[in-house]
C-alpha cells in the first residue's frame, strides 16, 4: 500500500529504482525503464549517465560525487522519495547496485539490468562466459591478471581507462605472454564501438575509448611465468632470502589450513609471504595479513604479493605478539616463524575465531617442545614432515635429508 512520504508525497516500498543503461541510451532502453526515469524525483549517476538520458528525465539530476561516496549518504537521504539511479550495464556485475544492496534491502529496489560489458563483449566475439575468466580492473591494480596467465585461457578484463590495455601488453610481454591476442572492445552497444587487435608484443594501438573491454587470448613460451593452480607452487617464483616454507611443506601446510571462502588469515613471521599469498590465491575473496619483524623482508613479502598476483596482502612490520593488536579476528592462523618468543602462541590461540585453524611448524627443539606441550594438553594433530631430495656428489647424485618439519595443527572449539 502506498504510504505518505516527505511533504506529503506518496510512494510505494519500493521507492529506489536502479536502471542500467548501455552506451546506444535511451534506445537501448525498455518502456518500463524508461517510464520510471521519467517519473523519478531524482536521478542519480554519472554525467555521461545523465546526458544519455537527459531527453527523458523530467526530475533533478544529481551526478555522482568526486571522490565517489561509497556510503551512498545522498541517496539514502532520499529514501521514500522517488529515486532512480543510473548504471552501467548490469548494476549488480562490478556496478553501483552491489554497493546499493549494502545499504537498502532488496524489497525497497526495483532493478532493470541492462547486458553487461562482459555480455556484449563475448557476443562480439562470439565467446562462451562460462568458458572464460572475466575479471574487473577498473581502479584495481593490474597484476591481478597474473593468476589468470595460462596458456590456451581467454580473459575479458574491463579496465579503469584508455592507457590500461597497453600497460596491460607490457606486462604480458614482461611475463614470456607475448604471443598473447588482444582485442579491444570500445564503447560497446554505441554508435561509436570499435574493435581492434594486435600480438601483445606488438601493441601499437593508439587513442583507445577509455570505455573499453580487453579480450586476451593467451599465448605463451616455455619460460612464462605461471602459477599454478596447485597448492605448494614452486620456490623460484617467490623472492625469498632462504627463509620459506618450503613447496612440499607449504603444500602440506595450507591443506592443514583448509581455505574457506572470504576468510582471514594470519600469517605470522612470513618470512616471503608465501603461505599467505598462496592462502589468497585459493579464491578472489580470501584475506591475509602477513607479520614480519624484518623491514627487508616485509618489503620483500609485498613484491611477491604484487608479482604472485594478490596486491591486496597486508604486510604489518612488527614483531609478534605486539604485532597483532588490533587487526581483525581470524578464521585461520600460520605460525612459521617466531613461534617460540613469549605470548606468541597464547596470544594467537585467543585471537583464533571458535572454529578456527591454527597450524605451527617447528623446525628447531625448543619450538617443537612448545608444540608437544600445547598437544598434550589441547590436543589437535602431530604431524612429522620428512623430506629427501636428490642432489649431486661429485659426477653423482645421492640423497640428502632436509630439516624435518614438527607440524601442530588444531581446530580451536
Amino acid at each position: 500500500m502506498p504510504a505518505e512520504g516527505p511533504r506529503g508525497t506518496r510512494y510505494t516500498s519500493k521507492w529506489l529504482t536502479v536502471i542500467g543503461i548501455g552506451d546506444d541510451g535511451v534506445a537501448g532502453l525498455g518502456n518500463e525503464a524508461k517510464r520510471l526515469i521519467a517519473e523519478a524525483e531524482f536521478v542519480f549517476g554519472g554525467t555521461r549517465h545523465l546526458a544519455l538520458v537527459a531527453s527523458l528525465a523530467k526530475g533533478e539530476a544529481r551526478a555522482w560525487p568526486t571522490p565517489f561516496d561509497a556510503e551512498m549518504r545522498d541517496v539514502l537521504a532520499l529514501s521514500g522519495r522517488r529515486v532512480c539511479v543510473l548504471a552501467s550495464g548490469d548494476p549488480f556485475f562490478h556496478g553501483v547496485g552491489v554497493t546499493l544492496a549494502r545499504k537498502v534491502p532488496p524489497q525497497e529496489m526495483q532493478v532493470i539490468p541492462a547486458p553487461s560489458a562482459f555480455s556484449l563483449a563475448a557476443a562480439r566475439l562470439g565467446w562462451a562466459l562460462q568458458g572464460i575468466e572475466t575479471i574487473s580492473l577498473h581502479g584495481r591494480s593490474l597484476d591481478l591478471i597474473r593468476p589468470l596467465l595460462h596458456p590456451g585461457s581467454r580473459i575479458l578484463a574491463l579496465t579503469s581507462d584508455g592507457d590500461a590495455p597497453a600497460a596491460i601488453a607490457r606486462l604480458l610481454t614482461e611475463l614470456d605472454f607475448g604471443a598473447s591476442r588482444l582485442t579491444i572492445l570500445e564503447a560497446l552497444g554505441g554508435p561509436n564501438e570499435r574493435l581492434r587487435s594486435a600480438r601483445a608484443d606488438a601493441f601499437d594501438l593508439e587513442k583507445v575509448n577509455p570505455l573499453n573491454v580487453l579480450a586476451i587470448e593467451v599465448d605463451s613460451i616455455l619460460e612464462a611465468r605461471i602459477l599454478p593452480l596447485t597448492s605448494g607452487i614452486a620456490d623460484h617464483l617467490f623472492e625469498h632470502d632462504g627463509q620459506i616454507t618450503k613447496r612440499e611443506v607449504r603444500a602440506i601446510t595450507l591443506s592443514a589450513l583448509a581455505p574457506r571462502r572470504g576468510e582471514l588469515l594470519w600469517d605470522i613471521g612470513a618470512g616471503s609471504g608465501s603461505v599467505g599469498i598462496e592462502w589468497m590465491l585459493a579464491h578472489p575473496t580470501m584475506r591475509a595479513v602477513a607479520i614480519e619483524a624484518d623491514p627487508t623482508r616485509a618489503a620483500r613479502i609485498r613484491r611477491n604479493g604484487s608479482t604472485c598476483g594478490v596486491p591486496g596482502l597486508a604486510v604489518v612490520e612488527g614483531s609478534a605478539p605486539q604485532a597483532l593488536a588490533g587487526l581483525g579476528a581470524p578464521d585461520a592462523i600460520f605460525i612459521g616463524g617466531g613461534g617460540s618468543d613469549t605470548g606468541v602462541l597464547e596470544t594467537a590461540i585467543e585471537a583464533l575465531r571458535a572454529g578456527g585453524r591454527l597450524v605451527a611448524n617447528a623446525v628447531t627443539l625448543e619450538m617443537e617442545a612448545l608444540l608437544l606441550a600445547r598437544h598434550a594438553s589441547l590436543g589437535g594433530d602431530l604431524t612429522r614432515i620428512a623430506l629427501t631430495r636428490a642432489s649431486p656428489v661429485g659426477s653423482m647424485q645421492a640423497w640428502r635429508p632436509a630439516m624435518p618439519v614438527t607440524q601442530w595443527s588444531w581446530v580451536k572449539p
